[in-house]
């Protein structure tokens, strides 16, 4: 049976310590949800601007993938959660520039996204991914 171990980075922000960014067991790869954290300061970013937000919560889900031994290619779904429907078509651009970008192989993650309350005032946006190591 396949050992599941923790994924870490000191690239994407510091997960509370009642969960892992990431938990890899065999080739699945599942990332805790991220929110538009630097992973240096720990500060929330971008107030306000759902599209910076969207942005800098995939670079975190990224490097979170890349420390599992996946690349984001390997991504196969994406959980979108937002406060505001409003929002949706803001996200929707800067989240297709972000995956096209990083999607070499042309087929993009299955995606849902909700319409939800987040833990932090601070977050418009927060996302979680699924990636399988090929």
């Amino acid at each position: 049976m396949t050992a599941k171990t923790r994924v870490s980075t000191e690239a994407a922000p510091a997960p509370a310590h009642t969960f892992s960014q990431g938990v890899r067991k065999g080739p699945i790869v599942q990332i805790s949800g991220q929110g538009p954290v630097d992973p240096v300061t720990n500060e929330y970013l971008h107030p306000g601007d759902v599209a910076a937000q969207t942005t800098r919560t995939l670079e975190n889900v990224k490097a979170i993938v890349e420390a599992s031994g996946a690349t984001f290619d390997d991504v196969v779904m994406l959980r979108v959660y937002l406060i505001k429907r409003e929002d949706f078509a803001i996200m929707n651009e800067a989240y297709g520039a972000f995956v096209a970008a990083h999607t070499p192989s042309g087929v993009l993650p299955s995606r849902t996204t909700v319409m939800t309350g987040l833990p932090r005032e601070e977050m418009l946006v927060e996302i979680d991914g699924l990636a399988v190591v090929a």
